[in-house]
């Protein structure tokens, strides 16, 4: 049975399409207009065994808020899309993932309750390249985890070295490498039937 999602999402704002497979190889397309999100967005479906196709145009002449928003809340759904029932899937995931200096936390549940935690240092520089704002990353979360109706926790364990600032670059790629590696662990199809909640229904 394939598991996969494909979404269309067009506002005043912005045009979205989002489609991804579940049980692919980490084949990823992305183009969004903002260069580091798109490294961010590969980072996710590479690292989570998906294949991602994602194209997005948005009113960059503004900012790159809504771009940024508009692809999370597609790409939520098209997942909650693949997903289906979860009959079989393993439900939860995890991974501790360090990127040189970092460390980072990523615990997902598949729960279909939307819940996000997420925590990062404060101190961190206010742009990544030219129009990626880091105030964006909590929100980007956000937004996939509300549309995916999933349970997601991001902590940033260790952002570098005592009284030194935060490398922005690490701190964000390794959220977005912690969350593939636990969102790969928790679709996986652990050759069991039925879903993994006692309620009968995720």
């Amino acid at each position: 049975m394939s598991r996969t999602g494909r979404v269309e999402r067009t506002t005043k704002e912005t045009k979205v399409l989002v489609e991804v497979d579940l049980d692919g190889s980490g084949s990823v397309e992305v183009s969004t207009g903002v260069g580091f999100y798109d490294h961010m967005l590969s980072q996710l479906g590479k690292h989570g065994g998906f294949d991602l196709r994602v194209v997005t145009e948005g009113d960059l002449e503004i900012d790159a808020h809504h771009t940024m928003e508009d692809t999370a809340l597609a790409l939520g759904t098209a997942f909650a899309q693949a997903l289906g029932d979860k009959v079989g899937v393993t439900r939860f995931g995890d991974a501790v993932v360090p990127l040189d200096e970092v460390l980072v936390q990523a615990a997902v549940d598949l729960s279909g309750r939307p819940y996000v935690v997420h925590d990062e240092p404060a101190n961190i520089a206010p742009y990544i390249g030219q129009i990626y704002a880091t105030s964006m990353t909590r929100h980007i979360w956000e937004s996939f985890g509300h549309t995916a109706r999933i349970t997601l926790h991001v902590n940033v364990l260790r952002a570098g070295r005592p009284g030194a600032q935060p490398d922005a670059h690490h701190v964000v790629e390794a959220q977005f490498k912690a969350v593939a590696r636990a969102l790969r662990q928790a679709v996986a199809l652990d050759g069991r039937s039925g879903i993994p909640s006692t309620k009968g229904v995720l």
